[in-house]
């Protein structure tokens, strides 16, 4: 009996060595298209002023805008596991596919470190069975990635626990995800893995084949990489590179005035989202490097701040149609 468990081990990570190889870029840069695919969270009302679609009514908007696929949020007010039994699945799953679009991959929320200083709490555990959750959510649908976070850092406690945290989550979650086929994309968002030197050591240490990057341009960009470290920073990811998320920002200082010193002193500086190429962001360098390594997957395209213009619904129109346009320069 054991050593039948063994084989079937086995021969189940042989196939799911091959099926997730398939997602890394290895493509001909000559066959380089850039396919454009609408993240929900554009349409979910989440920043001030923000309009607000339900899941089909952002279906349909992203179809009539020229989408060729849709990042949906895993979470309330979308596509939450909790509101979606099977029936609504295969429901939601036909309109997809009745507008012609393809579901590139879901978006869910994790973070690994969350209660670090709870030890009672299996939050790690808790994390990886939610993730689970996705990836049959994700199978269901009829897509095979699921996009997730590693961990903010909490003060106070070692560096090291909360990074030791995130390894064990992402490996749990790993493996859950596998048992139905989908690749786990680990976005360059959260404080552990933000800069690209230690997201490389981090994926190679979880080191599963289901484990890869969404490597995005806008981290690196606030973190002050030249276009130069941005190329590098790419071509280093290569080897984990199967998504990736376009937002285009800029920045607005800020000052408080100190009587005391009749002075204004500068405080952290403000985010803010403006249309593609119009903001602080070398798209150039990232799309034309994603070109140079083969990348083969779709460019995602989120709203995902308090947009220059406000956020009804014609102004988030306008700006993702400028996305489109601007993106047909490569």
């Amino acid at each position: 009996m054991r050593k039948s468990c063994l084989v079937s081990m086995i021969v189940l990570l042989f196939f799911s060595q091959r099926a997730f190889s398939q997602k890394t870029p290895t493509g001909n840069p000559k066959d380089f298209k850039m396919k454009t695919c609408l993240h929900s969270v554009s349409y979910a009302g989440v920043w001030r002023g923000q309009a607000r679609l339900s899941v089909d009514e952002f279906l349909s908007k992203a179809k009539r805008l020229g989408f060729d696929g849709v990042m949906l949020v895993a979470k309330r007010p979308h596509v939450s596991p909790l509101d979606y039994d099977a029936a609504a699945r295969k429901a939601l799953r036909r309109k997809i596919e009745r507008l012609g679009l393809e579901l590139v991959c879901l978006a869910g929320y994790t973070d690994f470190t969350a209660g670090v200083d709870k030890a009672g709490i299996p939050n790690v555990e808790i994390q990886a069975c939610y993730v689970g959750e996705l990836a049959k959510l994700a199978h269901d649908l009829g897509t095979d990635m699921v996009r997730i976070f590693t961990g903010y850092e909490r003060p106070g406690i070692a560096f090291d626990k909360q990074y030791a945290m995130v390894v064990e989550g992402l490996k749990l979650a790993g493996q859950k995800a596998a048992k139905y086929g989908v690749t786990l994309a680990v976005q360059n968002h959260h404080d552990i893995g933000a800069h690209h030197d230690m997201m490389y050591w981090l994926l190679k240490e979880v080191n599963l084949p289901n484990v890869k990057a969404a490597f995005d341009a806008w981290s690196p960009a606030l973190q002050g990489l030249t276009s130069e470290e941005l190329r590098a920073a790419i071509v280093k990811m290569k080897p984990f590179i199967v998504h990736t998320t376009a937002a285009e920002y800029v920045r607005l200082p800020r000052y408080h005035y100190e009587h005391a010193l009749t002075n204004f002193v500068q405080d952290g500086t403000l985010i803010r989202a403006v249309p593609m190429g119009e903001g602080i962001i070398d798209y150039k360098t990232f799309f034309n490097t994603l070109k140079e390594i083969g990348y083969q997957g779709y460019i995602a395209y989120e709203m995902c701040e308090v947009l220059e213009g406000g956020g009804d619904i014609e102004n988030l129109d306008r700006t993702a149609k400028k996305f489109i346009e601007y993106v047909k320069k490569f």
